[in-house]
């Protein structure tokens, strides 16, 4: 059984050797791989680390997870996501939207195993190794000939800058429960003969990783929150949400963590005229 705990500490570089260092001063990791991603942003800075179910494809031992070690909120909140454009897919012209609900992010995509409940550490920090890592021969998704998977899918914020809208004064349960909802009826749809990979009923502006946000938020109360393509949807949820009395809002930028293994991200455009002017009446925090 893998050892899943969580360890806090110190990324470390001593010569070859990269570890966790602990307050105590223990090693943690000290002879397993650490990526190299990692130690380019956050060395000798606080992290948390674990390992993973999923296993290094070059030595077969866990991959190790590690995420900044920040303050958690003891309010409850909700941040939706604006996932700025990956340059090398087509189907990444509009970018992507997601949703955390308390530390618990609600993906919604085109493939079945990608509409999940996720933890913020999994959505923006996975390491670009094994299964999680970009194609060696192709630099995108491939199943290799000798069957091994490369979903190209390790941390969003290494392969993208994300936008942030943040939000307090929420019922965070009902929401909860009404994203929840969508989620069981999307894994309970029998798939498609011979797209088994495929959520059948996904359409790009009826039932989107956009428009079932959108929908969830407008199903909770908020009926003037519109838009079919992401980052549409996200200037017009932050114009009218901010507009909400009792609601705490603030909109920031997570930047890209550039990395070898992904070029950098870029906005799309606005297709609402209207958001073009609201736009520039949005107040992003440094």
């Amino acid at each position: 059984m893998i050892d899943n705990t969580t360890y806090t500490g110190v990324l470390r570089v001593k010569g070859k050797t990269v570890f966790i260092e602990t307050a105590s001063g223990e090693k943690i990791f000290e002879n397993e791989k650490i990526w190299d991603g990692y130690i380019k942003h956050w060395k000798n800075n606080a992290v948390n680390a674990r390992r993973l179910t999923q296993l290094d494809y070059e030595d077969g031992k866990p991959i190790i997870i590690m995420w900044p070690d920040e303050p958690t909120s003891k309010v409850p909140f909700i941040h939706i996501y604006y996932n700025e454009r990956l340059v090398k897919y087509f189907d990444s012209n509009m970018g992507h939207l997601a949703i955390n609900i308390n530390g618990k992010i609600f993906n919604f995509a085109k493939k079945i195993n990608e509409n999940e409940v996720i933890t913020k550490e999994e959505y923006f920090y996975r390491p670009a190794l094994g299964e999680f890592a970009p194609s060696p021969n192709t630099g995108k998704q491939e199943i290799s000939v000798n069957g091994k998977s490369y979903f190209d899918k390790f941390g969003r914020n290494f392969m993208r800058g994300i936008h942030v809208l943040y939000i307090e004064g929420i019922n965070t349960d009902k929401l909860y429960n009404i994203l929840k909802e969508e989620l069981d009826i999307i894994h309970n749809t029998p798939p498609k003969p011979g797209k088994p990979e495929d959520y059948p009923n996904f359409h790009a502006i009826k039932r989107s990783c956009t428009s079932i946000v959108r929908d969830g938020l407008r199903k909770y109360g908020f009926k003037k929150v519109k838009g079919v393509v992401p980052r549409d949807f996200f200037i017009n949820a932050a114009y009218n949400l901010t507009k909400e009395k009792n609601l705490k809002v603030k909109i920031y930028k997570m930047p890209q963590l550039v990395i070898p293994e992904c070029p950098p991200s870029k906005p799309t455009c606005l297709l609402n005229i209207k958001n073009w002017f609201r736009a520039k009446t949005l107040n992003y925090e440094s």
